[in-house]
This record gives structure tokens, C-alpha cells and sequence, in this order.
């Protein structure tokens, strides 16, 4: 579950809520957005950390977002734009306060899928995400993702996307890979993440149709349950 610090009232409502997070069949929580600040995101994951037993991601928007306090973060490199700040500038801004700290540190290929509206994430990094009609496009970035060394690629049509990543491509991705595979972004149905798991997702991410949604998460469970 992706949970983004500036939508979040950290109150007893949202407790409870994470005690039916903790208590489903999530299995990771990441906390971050595109305009979240530092002392949010600290706050976010300070009261993550006493009020929820699973592990804790940063999926970090920018240097700003690392809180030394979680379990892990994403080293993300958006490599479906051109952006040098988001290639290489963030990581040598961030790069002492990741190896000093305790964090286990995920490089991570992060490649934008038009999801039909853009995306805060295009906005801030200035950089467009592939268009469904670039299949070609798309397959050559996410092996360049891999031939890089990165130990995830992240898929992602963004929060509140009109249209999710095609299933097809996730399962042209682990054609061509063995490394686990994340996919994002306008995922509203247990239908449509039952066709990503079988196209070879590891990691399947629901964030907004959660929030306004939180019965969604006893329907997950179900799904989990029949698969396993």
C-alpha cells in the first residue's frame, strides 16, 4: 500500500485504519509523494513505526523524503525521462545520508506508463511518461533498467490514473528479466491485479482507490486467500 504523508491526518481514525492494514493482506507499506516535505514525511513515519508492524518503504519524491527511521527506501532512477536530477543529481545530493544511514537501500528503475492525465510526478520531474502506443519504447528502457544493475523495476501509470499499465507489458518485462517486478497506478479491481500477478508481477501497489475505499482491503484478502 502506497501512503502518501500529505493526504493523512494522523489521528486515532488513521490508526485504526492501519490496524486494518496490519491485520489484511498487504505485505508492504511505502510512504512518500511527488510535494511531501521533510518534517511530513518524518512525522508520517514516526507514527507508522509505533502504530504498524509492516515493514516500512520510502518511495521517495525527492532527497528531502529519506527518514532514517524506516525499514528501507527506493533508490529510485526515473529512467523513462531525461532528467538529470532524477538520473543522478538527487542520489549525489542524498548520497552521505544513505550510506551513513541503517536504511536498506533498493536501487530502483522507475519508468512512467501514461496513466490518460499527467501525474504530479511528470510535473516535478519535467519529464513525460510513455505512451501506450511506444511498446518498443518501452521494452528497450525497462532492459536498459536491468542491464544498469537495478534490483527492482517499478512500473507506474501514477496516483489516480485514468488507464493502469497494459498486463501485457509487465509480463514482456519478465520475458526479459529476472529481476522482481512492481506495477502502479489506476489499479481499481481485484480482477485487473489477479492479470498482473499472473503476468509476473511480484508486487502489485494500490494507494488512492484504498483511501477511498479502506472495504477494498477485505476483498484483497479474499483474492490473496483463493491464490495461495
Amino acid at each position: 500500500m502506497l501512503l502518501d504523508p500529505e493526504k493523512i491526518t494522523l489521528d486515532l481514525s488513521f490508526e485504526a485504519h492501519l490496524k486494518t492494514i496490519e491485520s489484511s493482506s498487504i505485505s508492504f507499506i511505502f510512504v512518500g509523494g511527488s510535494t511531501v516535505s521533510h518534517e511530513q514525511q518524518r512525522a508520517c513515519v514516526s507514527f507508522l513505526k509505533q502504530h504498524c508492524a509492516l515493514p516500512l518503504v520510502i518511495f521517495p519524491g525527492s532527497p528531502d523524503q529519506i527518514v532514517e527511521d524506516a525499514d528501507a527506501i527506493l533508490l529510485l532512477n526515473l529512467i523513462s525521462g531525461r532528467n538529470p536530477d532524477f538520473l543522478i543529481g538527487h542520489h549525489v545530493d542524498a548520497a552521505q545520508r544513505l550510506h551513513d544511514s541503517k536504511l536498506e537501500i533498493i536501487p530502483t528503475a522507475y519508468i512512467l506508463v501514461d496513466g490518460g492525465t499527467e501525474t504530479s510526478v511528470q510535473r516535478i520531474s519535467k519529464t513525460r511518461a510513455i505512451g501506450h502506443d511506444e511498446f518498443d519504447l518501452f521494452k528497450r528502457t525497462a532492459i536498459a533498467g536491468s542491464l544498469m544493475g537495478n534490483q527492482l523495476i517499478y512500473l507506474d501509470a501514477g496516483s489516480g490514473a485514468k488507464k493502469s499499465v497494459p498486463h501485457e507489458w509487465v509480463s514482456a518485462v519478465k520475458a526479459d528479466s529476472n529481476i522482481p517486478l512492481i506495477v502502479g497506478g489506476g489499479i481499481r479491481d481485484i480482477d485487473s491485479i489477479e492479470r498482473y500477478f499472473n503476468s509476473g508481477a511480484d508486487l502489485v501497489v494500490i494507494g488512492n482507490h484504498i483511501e477511498s475505499n479502506p472495504s477494498f482491503l477485505s476483498d484483497l484478502g479474499k483474492l490473496i486467500l483463493h491464490r495461495y
